[in-house]
Formats: structure tokens, sequence, C-alpha cells
């Protein structure tokens, strides 16, 4: 779990940046963080070695270090803060749905549109965080579309896994 410890040194990274900056170590950390998330999962699930703790812990660590870059970036004037609320709205919606179904025994796994949420997310964050020109590239256009990209499968996601929810239990 590399990424739990690689979340502080992410924020404290990030402090004293200005809109400006590029932010080169924020990125790297980041970098490293998301690429810890994707081979801890598959070098755990190749070994058979997932762990409760290990699925508890990894959703977690996603949605701080994800939740932790939105709301710098929303300090640095990168992103709208309305658009970071609306996204962690749909984790902790999600997550709720999620709690309250394993309390009725129902598993609701993660969706394919949630993992590319995540993706989109991850690489808005990055071309965010470069927030500067690359030949004739804009990163931070290049972030934002892809930041609306997250929120829309985000949104989209969200509602599928409330209609999920709303089939598997029973409310009587």
């Amino acid at each position: 779990m590399l990424r739990i410890i690689l979340i502080p040194l992410f924020i404290v990274l990030l402090l004293p940046a200005r809109q400006e900056t590029v932010c080169l170590w924020p990125f790297l950390i980041f970098s490293l963080a998301s690429i810890t998330d994707f081979f801890d999962g598959y070098i755990a699930r190749s070994t058979n070695q997932v762990t409760k703790i290990g699925k508890l812990l990894d959703p977690i660590a996603d949605k701080i270090l994800v939740a932790s870059a939105l709301i710098f970036l929303v300090q640095l004037h990168r992103v709208s803060a309305w658009i970071v609320v609306v996204m962690i709205a749909r984790e902790f919606a999600v997550t709720g749905l999620r709690a309250m179904a394993s309390t009725e025994g129902v598993v609701i796994p993660a969706d394919r549109l949630g993992k590319y949420k995540m993706g989109a997310q991850i690489t808005a964050i990055l071309m965010l965080l470069l927030n500067n020109h690359f030949f004739f590239l804009s990163w931070h256009f290049l972030g934002t579309l892809f930041i609306w990209a997250a929120m829309f499968l985000a949104l989209i996601s969200g509602v599928q896994y409330a209609l999920r929810f709303a089939r598997e239990i029973d409310f009587s």
C-alpha cells in the first residue's frame, strides 16, 4: 500500500504550488501512486493474495488520492469547485450504496464505467498538474476535457450503481 504513504508526500509537495506553476514533483508522485494502484491489484489477483484489508484499503486509498488532488486543483484554479463537488459526492453515494447492499449480503462490484471514470480522473489530474504547453498542445485544455469526461462517467456510473442497488435490495 505504497499509495497510502505517497498521499501525504503528494499533498506536502503541492502546498507551495501557485496557479501558474508546473507541479512536476507532485506530478511524479501522483504518477507513481497511480501506477502502484494498478500493480498492487494485478499482483494480488495474479498471485491469489487478495486480502480483506486490501479490499478495504484499496478503494479508500484511491478516493483519498483522487479527492486530495482534485481539491488542490480547485485551490490552484485549474478546475471548477462544482465539478469536484459532483465527483466527490458521487464517491460518497456509491460507497454508501455498496455498504448498505453489503449489510443485506449483496455485493455490488465495481463496474467498467467506474474504472473508465478513474482512468479519466487520473489522466485529467496529471495533465492539470503539468498545466503548460507541449508543442501545440495545452495540457490544461486537455486536462479540462478529461475532467469533463470523468464527471460525465461519474454521473452515469453513479446512476448505474443506484439502479443496480434498487434491483438487488428488497425494500419491504
